[in-house]
């Protein structure tokens, strides 16, 4: 299943609901990990909304990292913000945040 396509409507929804939120996780020294992979879908699919945090050598490694976790999880990214990206997946059942129409 791909990524959800997000209009500015919902993204700007997203952004007000994720401003509060602090990084829950953060890719570490050794970067994408089998295990990072395993716990960011789970947290995904408990919060559907969430920062993490991306350490990364340059601006061009970190946003390769971004694209590759935001394929991997099928999640869409709502925001980057340095090393801080907000990503958004809705549950598999019983989906809790409500967008709004994308009109």
């Amino acid at each position: 299943m791909p990524a959800m396509k997000l209009s500015e409507r919902q993204k700007k929804h997203l952004r007000r609901a994720a401003h509060a939120l602090k990084p829950l996780l953060s890719t570490g020294d050794k970067g994408i990990s089998d295990a990072f992979l395993q716990e960011l879908d789970s947290t995904l699919e408990h919060h559907e909304l969430l920062k993490i945090k991306v350490r990364a050598g340059d601006r061009l490694q970190r946003d390769q990292a971004i694209d590759e976790l935001i394929g991997k999880m099928r999640a869409t990214l709502v925001s980057r913000v340095g090393n801080i990206a907000t990503l958004y997946r809705p549950r598999r059942k019983n989906p809790r945040i409500v967008l709004p129409p994308p009109g």
